[in-house]
């Protein structure tokens, strides 16, 4: 039975298909495949750190110790794929690799840039903040470590800084970026996606809204390798680099959190310009190191690609 457009069935029918239906192609709006993949990432997460339960004394520690990061970080990790990968292929009805996985000859060199630039960024973090004394040096690892342990604290803290990187950018330069590109346009897409990445660290420990504003700035420095790549594998190199060197290498907290330290100094300064107990990036010590990373990643991309996103119009979907 043919239902007119004027009838009230089919005005119902109309008004549905404006709220949950793309006006471009029979897929959902973009909202509700965020919220969907949201809800489905949450509900694995759950699932998959269920196991940990099963492990003695596991969640009786009275820190977050690296073991606890890993596992915690790979249940994470497979959780994200696979809601990212079903919300892609029956919601966005687009491949996983679209996300920015596609392997080519810039892939492995993007990682491995990306993941040196902060080197450089945060050992500029780490000289200013000696050379004004808001840090006090007290050595090395190896001084007060066995090599064993120094060498197994390096290899742990790397592997735990790839899932982490890996599972951040994959959730908010992948799959919020793209679909809220999608559905409110670039600038809106940038800002919502990196206020979302700066809110999910909100129960980290030393969080605020200094540190809140920090990884908003830390959102939109990620994304500008997706911006300037068209590929996730840039962002995923600038986020492992960013942790490992901050954390692991050049001694600070990481988001709150405390992993293993090569360079071991003490916070001396005022927690407005060092990020205090959360870190460089809850000050404003990080504002050049944005800088520098920005210039390093414009340096590193200057002939451009053809993927890179550009588009700053607003596609409703």
């Amino acid at each position: 039975m043919n239902t007119d457009s004027s009838s009230p069935q089919g005005s119902s029918r109309s008004l549905l298909a404006r709220i949950f239906v793309s006006p471009e192609e029979r897929r959902p709006r973009a909202g509700w495949r965020l919220a969907a993949q949201g809800g489905m990432a949450l509900y694995l997460v759950v699932c998959c750190s269920l196991p940990l339960i099963f492990v003695p004394g596991f969640f009786a520690q009275q820190e977050i110790t690296m073991p606890v990061m890993l596992a915690s970080s790979a249940a994470a990790a497979v959780a994200i794929t696979v809601a990212s990968f079903l919300a892609r292929r029956f919601l966005d009805r687009r491949s996983f690799v679209s996300l920015g996985f596609a392997f080519d000859r810039h892939a492995l060199p993007d990682l491995v840039v990306g993941f040196l630039i902060p080197a450089a960024q945060l050992g500029l973090v780490l000289l200013v903040e000696l050379a004004v004394g808001w840090t006090r040096w007290e050595g090395w690892a190896w001084e007060v470590t066995a090599w064993p342990a120094v060498f197994g604290g390096l290899g742990l803290s790397l592997l735990v800084f790839v899932l982490v990187g890996y599972q951040e950018e994959l959730l908010a330069r992948g799959y919020q970026l793209r679909n809220l590109i999608d559905g409110s346009g670039l600038r809106w897409a940038l800002f919502i996606s990196s206020a979302i990445f700066a809110l999910l660290h909100l129960a980290n420990p030393g969080s605020g809204w200094a540190s809140t504003i920090g990884l908003l700035a830390a959102g939109y420095f990620l994304a500008f390798g997706v911006l300037r790549t068209g590929r996730l594998w840039l962002s995923i190199g600038l986020h492992i680099g960013w942790n490992f060197f901050e954390g692991t290498v050049y001694g600070f907290p990481v988001s709150g959190l405390d992993p293993f330290n090569l360079m071991l100094h003490a916070p001396a300064g005022p927690a407005w310009a060092t990020g205090g107990s959360f870190g460089p990036e809850a000050g404003a010590v990080m504002l050049p190191a944005y800088l520098i990373g920005i210039l390093l990643v414009l340096a590193y991309t200057r002939k451009g690609r053809p993927e890179a996103l550009v588009r700053t119009g607003k596609s409703p979907s």
